[in-house]
């Protein structure tokens, strides 16, 4: 966290979560050797995740799917649902894609594949402490796709009741958000500027009480506005 020193950068606090003690110390070398980012937890289970998730309080929580016990989707749930919850980061690997939409359900902001490059990890834990959700890489997008297309999604009708309340142009945001895209790619697909298209999906958070991009993703293929295919 900020130490009050007058321009000083916040100091971005983990919780880290795998049942492999190898994993942790090498991810816990890895991030701590940056000045902005600081491992101040560590768990091997998902009960010990959402009692430390509890008192230590920190920024991001890097949860391993597999765990014994109380598995990542589960820490995920729990942690997601107390107060002032901090984001989720999932750890996962292509062995793991079963898992992966319940995580998204469950309140992931994103994914951590064990074996992506350091820059990549960082950047990950960044951009989701920043509030935002790590849907751009391929990799995610491929796996909501798969996930959300499976035959017992959208079951109830509650996404498309939802969505009664949005404008035409917003089904529209919605639906590129849905195929990953960002708000510049949105602007240049709709032809309108940047602020438009932030302003748009920002409306669109609020109207479907979505947290973050991931959830308006989820609800994009919950409605049928976007299919496994694109």
């Amino acid at each position: 966290m900020d130490d009050g020193t007058s321009g000083a950068p916040a100091e971005i606090r983990i919780l880290l979560a795998d049942d492999q003690p190898l994993v942790r110390s090498g991810l816990r070398v890895l991030i701590n050797d940056n000045p902005d980012l600081q491992v101040v937890a560590e768990a091997g289970t998902g009960d010990e995740a959402v009692a430390l998730a509890a008192s230590v309080r920190p920024d991001v929580a890097v949860l391993d799917i597999r765990m014994p016990g109380m598995d990542g989707i589960e820490a995920a749930r729990r942690i997601v649902e107390s107060t002032d919850p901090p984001r989720v980061l999932m750890l996962t690997t292509f062995d793991d894609d079963d898992y992966v939409y319940g995580a998204l359900r469950a309140g992931a902001s994103g994914f951590l594949v064990k074996d992506m490059a350091l820059e990549e990890i960082l950047g990950a834990i960044r951009v989701v402490a920043a509030g935002d959700a790590l849907i751009a890489p391929s990799v995610t997008r491929r796996l909501i796709a798969e996930f959300a297309s499976r035959p017992d999604r959208g079951k109830s009708g509650a996404p498309v009741r939802k969505l009664a309340g949005i404008t035409d142009r917003e089904v529209e945001v919605l639906t590129l958000v849905g195929r990953g895209l960002s708000n510049s790619e949105i602007a240049e697909t709709l032809v309108i500027s940047v602020a438009t298209a932030k302003s748009h999906v920002a409306r669109l958070l609020t109207k479907l009480d979505a947290r973050d991009r991931v959830q308006l993703v989820i609800l994009a293929y919950e409605a049928g506005l976007v299919s496994a295919r694109g």
